[in-house]
């Protein structure tokens, strides 16, 4: 299926988009009035975009069947100020009840059953029950339309982090185990993150990694390795050497009597589940055996 956004209204637009670019972080942002009156809403179109200077941003769209803006991004434009608050699963039903479309000046601390608590260097209060809260001054904010579902970039600069001790490991640092994020994905579908969903993916070679264009010919065009096992062999700085290994050896000679196109298949496959291991060393020992380094040489086949 292809779609020309261009032909397409606007709720169309908004169903394709925000079930494809997903998860989305959830900021929770407090903003006051003129007259000190808070506001708070949970906002999806929101991110980290530099440390240094610490940057955040996060877009109060217009609305989609009126065009009218929301208050959060009026609260800003009068005090250009908040405070963005993680949403992790404790508060992820309270953060959804502040996003009800309430009439101005109707308190969403007291609708959604949040404790206001006083920020150390912004005006809006803070929500006590989030994990991370991260006070913020506006520096910049940046129409990109008049239609309805039309963005507000908010570009905040943080000046305070307020983290909770129940996401801090041992050594005082923020534990990913710990934190329980959800995310928001299209309609009404959310994601969780729990320990049994996560896991770590290690930074290809320092400074370089060989990439693709390195692997040996007959790895690179390999009908049985997928383009996730190849890109683990390609994180390596540099082709290792072929090592005598009596494991490989000896798994090798056991196909011996399967000198064709199955024998480097099998071969492969064995290479696979090696990757699968994460035992990308010994994955790239045994394809060695059959594609040396020197591609003008084969050992065994």
């Amino acid at each position: 299926m292809i779609r020309e956004l261009d032909k397409m209204s606007v709720s169309e637009r908004q169903d394709i988009l925000q079930h494809v670019i997903a998860p989305r972080p959830i900021a929770l942002v407090s903003t006051i009035d003129k007259n000190n009156n808070p506001n708070l809403a949970p906002f999806s179109f929101f991110n980290l975009f530099s440390t240094d200077p610490p940057i955040v941003i996060f877009s109060p769209c217009r609305r989609v069947r009126d065009g009218s803006t929301k208050h959060s991004y009026e609260n800003i434009c009068e005090v250009p100020e908040a405070v963005i608050h993680i949403v992790d699963q404790d508060i992820l039903h309270q953060a959804n009840l502040a996003s009800a479309d309430f009439d101005r000046g109707v308190d969403e601390f007291t609708k959604a059953g949040f404790t206001p608590e006083k920020a150390t260097r912004v005006r809006p209060p803070i929500v006590r029950e989030s994990p991370a809260k991260l006070e913020c001054r506006i520096i910049e904010i940046k129409p990109l339309g008049t239609r309805g579902g039309a963005g507000n970039l908010i570009i905040a600069e943080i000046l305070v982090v307020h983290i909770s001790e129940k996401i801090l490991n041992a050594s005082g640092k923020i534990d990913q185990q710990k934190i329980r994020h959800v995310a928001r994905l299209g309609g009404d579908w959310y994601c969780q993150i729990s320990q049994e969903n996560l896991f770590t993916l290690p930074k290809p070679a320092f400074p370089h990694a060989i990439g693709f264009d390195g692997l040996p010919e007959a790895i690179r065009k390999s009908p049985v390795l997928t383009g996730s096992e190849l890109a683990k062999l390609a994180g390596v700085p540099e082709i290792p050497k072929a090592e005598a290994l009596a494991e490989s050896e000896s798994y090798l000679f056991q196909l011996m009597d399967k000198r064709s196109l199955s024998f480097a298949q099998e071969v492969h496959r064995h290479a696979s589940s090696l990757i699968a291991e994460e035992k990308i060393a010994e994955a790239w020992q045994i394809l060695l055996l059959i594609h040396p380094n020197n591609r003008n040489e084969q050992k065994y086949f």
